[in-house]
């Protein structure tokens, strides 16, 4: 098992130009990571000629691994000819994972706001969202990529419906990225989802919420809300509501031994917050 960063957890520190995305890679190394989560945007593009040579050397240079490649997609889309360009598109990204040398590869499935997240519309999109997630992760085969749906964006994100979705599609290289936090923004309990979904996942990511009731409202910006309306803050691993404790044993006993990959998002320092929550979660694997 190796413990890293999504670069995604860096975005605020490389958007102010304190960090460049290679050396982003040194700063990951320097604080005891083992690999990168490559995660294009905001500040920087993976399309520039050459950047992803570049990243495969630099993380060389500095002894950890680039993990997997992170891009956003929405298979939901008003007909089929924006479908299939939406496959096109995923291709092109999985011909960018393959320059990176990674293998695995996650790409969303499809988004609807709060209010169209429904069982009914979930069922109507299942079967059109899966046949789009089988082409572009048979197109990833020959790359050896295994591609994942993340529990993420309200509509894919309680764990049954992920299993379905992964059930659906078929394939061996196509699996769930396990977040351990996102299962909130559905409302589901994080230990009970994990443990549901610890079997088909590929690729896990770590993060911390803080969580407030809807009866219990905060004060102040700075929250999001669940698909039931109680209130959610991302922070520092260790720092938050999720019961990591026993979801670290329930991936340890179920034989992972992938990347798990902090995803910090929260308002505090990134720096800071991405350091120790690297230390935190050695810590609790280690414990565990």
């Amino acid at each position: 098992m190796k413990i890293g960063l999504s670069s995604y957890s860096l975005s605020r520190a490389i958007a102010s130009g304190q960090l460049g995305i290679l050396e982003a890679i040194d700063w990951i190394a320097n604080a005891g990571g083992e690999h990168m989560e490559v995660v294009p945007g905001g500040a920087w593009d993976i399309h520039v000629p050459g950047l992803p040579a570049k990243l495969v050397a630099r993380a060389k240079e500095a002894g950890i691994d680039l993990s997997s490649y992170t891009i956003g997609a929405n298979f939901i889309q008003p007909d089929a000819d924006a479908r299939a360009k939406e496959v096109a598109r995923l291709k092109s990204e999985v011909d960018i994972a393959g320059e990176l040398g990674v293998k695995f590869m996650r790409y969303d499935a499809g988004y609807r706001p709060i209010p169209e997240a429904t069982v009914e519309n979930f069922e109507k999109d299942l079967p059109v969202v899966a046949d789009c997630c089988r082409e572009v992760a048979a197109y990833a085969a020959k790359y050896g990529i295994t591609c994942s749906v993340e529990n993420h964006g309200y509509h894919f994100q309680n764990c049954e419906r992920v299993h379905r979705l992964v059930d659906m599609v078929g394939l061996p290289n196509y699996r769930t990225t396990l977040d351990v936090g996102n299962f909130l923004c559905a409302d589901g309990d994080p230990v009970a989802s994990v443990k549901t979904n610890i079997g088909i996942a590929s690729f896990i990511h770590f993060k911390d919420f803080f969580l407030r009731t809807a009866g219990n409202p905060p004060i102040g910006e700075g929250w999001s809300r669940t698909k039931a309306g109680h209130y959610l803050r991302a922070t520092v691993i260790g720092h938050g509501s999720v019961e990591l404790v026993p979801i670290v044993k329930i991936i340890k006993e179920s034989g992972y031994d992938g990347y798990v990959s902090i995803e910090f998002e929260g308002k505090e320092d990134c720096l800071w917050a991405c350091k120790v929550g690297l230390d935190n979660a050695k810590q609790l694997f280690a414990e565990a």
